[in-house]
C-alpha cells in the first residue's frame, strides 16, 4: 500500500508560515490583496474561486471579485482589467482562462503586469522559470506539485522524473523545475512512443495529461512517488478523478498522491503565497 500524500497537510503546513508573514505585513500597514477576475460562470472556475478563497481567507489576505458576463465586449474588459492592474492596493491578479471566444486570451495574458501574475501565466513570469530566476511567479500547479514533494522529503535530486504533459500550465514548467534541483527529467506528451517504457523508470512520475484514468499499474514501479495533477469529470463516479487509475496504482507504487484530496489545495495555497511575496516586494 502507498503513503498518501494529502494536500491539506501540506496546504496547511504553508499557510501557517503565510500567517506570520500576513501579519507583519499588516502591522507596516500593507494588506495583502487578491484580485480574482473571472468572466462567466464556468464550474471548474467557481471550485478553483471557492478553494482559492478559503485559502486567502485562512492566511488573513484580502479578496476582491472583479465578475463579468460572458457576453462582456473586448473594450470593457480591457478596460477593467487595465484598472486592476493599476490599482496599487492589488497585489495579485488570478485571471481565468481560456475566456470565451470572442475575447482575446493571447492579449489578456499579456496584459497583465508580471509583477502581480500571481498564477504564472504570462511570457516573463514562463522565463523565470526556465532561467530559474525570480521574475514573476512560476505556475502555481507547478509549484504545488514541488511543495508537495518537498514537504513530504522525497529526494530530487540525482534522481529521474518522468512528466506526462508539455502544457505551460504544468507540464513543461515543472519539469525545469524538476531539473533546477538536478533532476534528470523526461517530458513524455502525445507524441512519445511506448510511454510506459520510459515512466517505468522514474523515481518520481508526475501525471499532467488531463485524461482520465490514463496513467495504469504499467507506467510505475514500486518505488515510485507518484503526483497527480489531473482534474477530470469521472462520469462513472460522478465526481472529480485524476489522471491516474487510483485504485489500480495505489496498492503498486511508493507514495501517491489522490485526487481529490492531492494538489489541488496546495495549488490555492501556493497562488496565496505569491501574493504574499507580491505584497512584501511592494513595500
Amino acid at each position: 500500500m502507498a503513503k498518501i500524500f494529502k494536500g491539506k497537510e501540506v496546504a496547511d503546513a504553508l499557510t501557517e508560515k503565510l500567517n506570520t508573514q500576513v501579519e507583519a505585513l499588516r502591522a507596516a500597514g500593507v494588506i495583502p490583496t487578491l484580485c480574482i477576475f473571472r468572466v462567466g460562470e464556468r464550474p471548474d472556475d467557481l471550485a478553483y474561486e471557492r478553494g482559492a478563497t478559503k485559502r486567502a481567507q485562512l492566511a488573513g489576505v484580502e479578496v476582491r471579485n472583479v465578475i463579468l458576463p460572458s457576453d462582456v465586449d473586448q473594450e470593457t474588459f480591457d478596460r477593467k482589467l487595465k484598472e486592476v492592474n493599476e490599482d496599487p492596493a492589488i497585489h495579485g491578479i488570478l485571471l481565468f482562462r481560456p475566456l470565451p471566444g470572442h475575447l482575446d486570451n493571447e492579449r489578456a495574458r499579456q496584459m497583465l503586469n508580471p509583477a502581480k501574475d500571481v498564477d504564472g501565466c504570462t511570457d516573463l513570469s514562463l522565463a523565470g522559470v526556465f532561467t530559474n530566476t525570480k521574475t514573476g511567479f512560476p505556475p502555481c500547479t507547478a509549484q504545488a506539485a514541488m511543495e508537495i514533494l518537498h514537504h513530504f522529503g522525497v529526494g530530487i535530486s540525482g534522481k529521474k522524473a518522468a512528466v506526462i504533459g508539455r502544457s505551460l500550465v504544468i507540464g513543461r514548467p515543472v519539469a525545469m523545475m524538476l531539473m533546477h534541483e538536478n533532476a534528470t527529467v523526461v517530458n513524455c506528451h502525445t507524441r512519445t512512443i511506448d510511454v510506459p517504457s520510459i515512466t517505468r523508470e522514474a523515481d518520481i512520475l508526475i501525471a499532467a495529461s488531463g485524461q482520465l484514468h490514463s496513467v495504469t499499474r504499467e507506467y510505475t514501479n514500486p518505488d515510485q512517488v507518484v503526483i497527480d495533477v489531473g482534474i477530470n469529470w469521472d462520469e462513472e463516479k460522478g465526481g472529480i478523478s485524476g489522471d491516474v487509475a487510483f485504485d489500480d496504482v495505489e496498492p503498486y507504487v511508493r507514495a501517491i498522491t489522490p485526487v481529490p484530496g492531492g494538489v489541488g489545495s496546495v495549488t490555492s495555497t501556493v497562488l496565496v503565497s505569491h501574493v504574499v511575496e507580491a505584497a512584501k516586494k511592494a513595500v
